[in-house]
C-alpha cells in the first residue's frame, strides 16, 4: 500500500529523531520538520489512526512495526541519495533536501538498481 510523501516524511522523522534523542514527542516533529503544531498534530491523529505510530499517555510516539517499515525505506534512501550527491560535488545541506525529494518519487525496482549499481561501482562509502 502506498501511502502519501508527507506521512513517509513524517515516519522518516520520527525514526531520526529517535535515533538521535531516543523518544519522540510532537513538538520534536515541529521541530525537526518546522511545520506548525496543529500540521502535526492532525498527521500524527492520521498516523495513529492508520497503524502507523503508536502515542503513549505521556505523548511519547513510537513506530509500529508498519511504520517502522516505511521509515527504514525512506532513511536508507535518504542516506543513499545524499552520500551520492555529496560524492558528486553537492554541498552537503542541498544534498540532504535534493535526496528528501528523490527518496519518495523511486519504485523500489529503480531504487534496488540504483542501489546495486552504486555499491557495486563503490560510488558511496
Amino acid at each position: 500500500m502506498k501511502i502519501q510523501e508527507s506521512a513517509e516524511n513524517y515516519l522518516e522523522s520520527i525514526l531520526m529523531i529517535s535515533e538521535r534523542k531516543g523518544e519522540v514527542r510532537s513538538i520534536d516533529i515541529v521541530n525537526e520538520l518546522e511545520f506548525s503544531k496543529p500540521s502535526v498534530s492532525i498527521a500524527m491523529k492520521n498516523l495513529r489512526e492508520n497503524g502507523y505510530i503508536l502515542v503513549d499517555k505521556d505523548g511519547y510516539i513510537t513506530l509500529t512495526d508498519k511504520g517502522m517499515a516505511i521509515a527504514e525505506k525512506m532513511y536508507e534512501r535518504h542516506k543513499l541519495f545524499s552520500q551520492l550527491f555529496v560524492t558528486l560535488g553537492v554541498d552537503a545541506k542541498t544534498a540532504a533536501k535534493d535526496a528528501c525529494r528523490v527518496e519518495h518519487i523511486l519504485s523500489d525496482e529503480t531504487f534496488a538498481a540504483i542501489k546495486k549499481y552504486i555499491t557495486d561501482n563503490g560510488l558511496v562509502k
